[in-house]
């Protein structure tokens, strides 16, 4: 069965999202982008976004600045699924969107192919880890402080998880890998 990999950048202080809203992505680096693109690339079959950071990644996947990135091909042939209370049906850039979040990953699990991942944003996110879905985590520490905003773990929510892999990265960041205990 296929896992449901939320993976997604977060600041030392524990925020996937900044006061504004603005996410705070690393310095990027060949060793990043063979780190934690590379790796996203060779392990999904399948991407679960929220509507506004699929909206934000197609613009960004199929504007002319991406069009030379080694994975700019593999993004843009991925499936998605979107989750949208608002929007239904086929929205471009290989994106369905889907209503039942629970419905959708239990769709996803059972079909064949590699795993699931999630980029967030931080609204999924909590839904994802409020309802226990991801069978993983696959964060990058960014060194970082960013002293308020959106948290990547709900208020109240305790998980087992045993540490799976971790790298250190040349701009100063570090990928963890947290599975299921």
């Amino acid at each position: 069965m296929r896992k449901l990999i939320l993976s997604m950048f977060m600041s030392l202080d524990g925020y996937v999202e900044g006061p504004g809203g603005e996410f705070a992505p690393p310095p990027w680096s060949d060793d990043v982008a063979q780190k934690w693109s590379g790796w996203a690339m060779e392990s999904g079959g399948h991407i679960l976004y929220g509507r506004v950071n699929f909206e934000f990644n197609k613009g960004f996947w199929t504007s002319a600045e991406a069009a030379g990135m080694p994975q700019t091909e593999e993004m843009n042939r991925l499936p998605k699924s979107v989750m949208s209370r608002t929007q239904s049906g086929d929205l471009g850039w290989n994106g369905q969107a889907a209503g039942d979040l629970a419905a959708e990953v239990a769709r996803l699990k059972a079909l064949p192919g590699k795993d699931i991942l999630s980029f967030g944003g931080a609204g999924l996110a909590h839904s994802l880890i409020a309802a226990d879905l991801p069978d993983e985590y696959r964060l990058m520490i960014t060194p970082q402080l960013l002293g308020g905003g959106k948290r990547l773990f709900p208020e109240g929510v305790r998980r087992e998880l045993k540490l799976v892999e971790s790298h250190v990265l040349d701009v100063g960041s570090v990928i963890v890998r947290y599975a299921r205990a």
